[in-house]
């Protein structure tokens, strides 16, 4: 069984390879965001044209990512959210919600500092996991029943 997995969330750091070069070998699809900050922060602006206001460039962003997000969950049997450090990222609770309101099964994925602010996102989750390992040992599981170690 190909399981297709869609890797939301924090940009700034190398949490998906860990996950995707984790997951070598198992039957895994994965599916992300436009990782590259400037591009996703542009395209909107780069394909429908200029704007004046910041407003409306990042809004035009936003909407023009959303296309290919809402896409990349719905089609998805597994979503991981991760929730990094550095910045908030309203974008990866709104992708938690929109996954948990589709019924899809949700890893989120954050450090033991966020568990109280994340609570209610966590709630949604079927796995709340603290590293990428842990969300490669849960894929192999699902996968393949086997337990690490």
């Amino acid at each position: 069984m190909t399981l297709k997995v869609y890797l939301s969330g924090e940009i700034h750091t190398d949490w998906r390879e860990q996950i995707t070069t984790g997951a070598h070998g198992l039957d895994v699809v994965f599916g992300s965001p436009v990782t590259d900050h400037a591009a996703s922060d542009d395209c909107g602006v780069a394909i429908l044209g200029g704007e004046d206001r910041k407003y409306w460039h990042d809004h035009k962003g936003a909407m023009v990512n959303a296309i290919r997000t809402r896409k990349g969950i719905a089609e998805a049997d597994v979503v991981v959210v991760r929730f990094g450090d550095q910045y908030k990222q309203w974008n990866a609770a709104f992708d938690a919600g929109y996954a948990a309101a589709l019924g899809k099964s949700l890893i989120i994925l954050h450090g033991p500092d966020h568990a109280h602010a994340l609570k209610e996102v966590d709630a949604a989750a079927l796995a709340v996991a603290e590293d990428p390992a842990q969300v490669v040992q849960i894929l192999r599981y699902v996968l393949t029943g086997a337990l690490p170690g």
